[in-house]
């Protein structure tokens, strides 16, 4: 196959949970498929991350994107805080894993898209903090039902680019950005003044959203930004990166 022609291969983050299927109850590595599929259909090949051990640095040099999904919360003291009583538990392994794929990526200007706790993860390793709960029925209303948003999105920014100045989007999510970490540009609010989406300026791509694009495949295109994205080499997408928000 010509290497310019290939599908780029999109590691997606994963959980690690106690899980059903046939007769068997186990302890699984899953993802919801939407990622999957959502990867998949904006051009990329999927592929499943889930917390392991060892040096990540040959996986990252593999790969030609990442998506951090969504998931638990973040233990606070990964920003210095103490647990809020209507946090969940902390589960170290995958935000140990995340934050070591993250970083790493970063520093390799590899294409990241941030989902919900994804976009979390990315404030926090740039050394910002999350407020641990917002007002109760706000942003995440009924269990397990998204709850549909419009959100204001900041001229010039590369998420304007991809999305235009709003978009009504499915949300479901407890905690959000409160200090911005270095370097990141807030680059989406809710109606209520919420941070919905955060970008790093001058990388190839690294944008978060607060919000759940994998639950709308009627709107695929954050997922055709990040393959898109995937598919240019690095030189070239930042000079791309740098006139967009100018």
């Amino acid at each position: 196959m010509n290497p310019d022609r290939r599908r780029p291969l999109i590691g997606i983050t994963s959980y690690q949970d106690e899980a059903a299927w046939s007769v068997w109850r186990q302890r699984a590595s899953l993802v919801p498929q939407t990622y999957v599929d959502s990867v998949a259909a904006a051009g990329g090949t999927p592929v499943l991350l889930p917390p392991q051990p060892g040096d990540a640095g040959p996986l990252l040099d593999a790969l030609d994107g990442l998506v951090l999904a969504g998931g638990p919360d973040i233990d606070p003291a990964r920003y210095a805080a103490e647990a809020d009583p209507r946090t969940g538990p902390p589960h170290q392994a995958r935000d140990d894993w995340e934050l070591t794929l993250l970083r790493g990526a970063l520093d390799r200007d590899l294409p990241v898209l941030g989902v919900c706790r994804g976009m979390q993860l990315l404030n926090v390793a740039l050394g910002g903090t999350l407020r641990q709960h917002l007002p109760e029925r706000s942003h995440q209303i009924v269990p397990a039902e998204f709850v549909r948003r419009r959100v204001d999105v900041e001229a010039g920014s590369r998420l304007a680019a991809v999305l235009g100045p709003a978009a009504e989007v499915n949300c479901y999510h407890h905690q959000a950005t409160d200090l911005t970490g270095s370097g990141l540009r807030v680059t989406a609010r809710a109606e209520d003044g919420t941070v919905e989406a955060l970008e790093l300026p001058g990388h190839r791509f690294a944008l978060g959203v607060q919000w759940h694009p994998e639950t709308d495949p009627d709107d695929p295109r954050l997922f055709r930004a990040l393959v898109e994205a995937s598919r240019l080499p690095a030189d070239h997408a930042c000079a791309r990166s740098r006139e967009t928000t100018r």
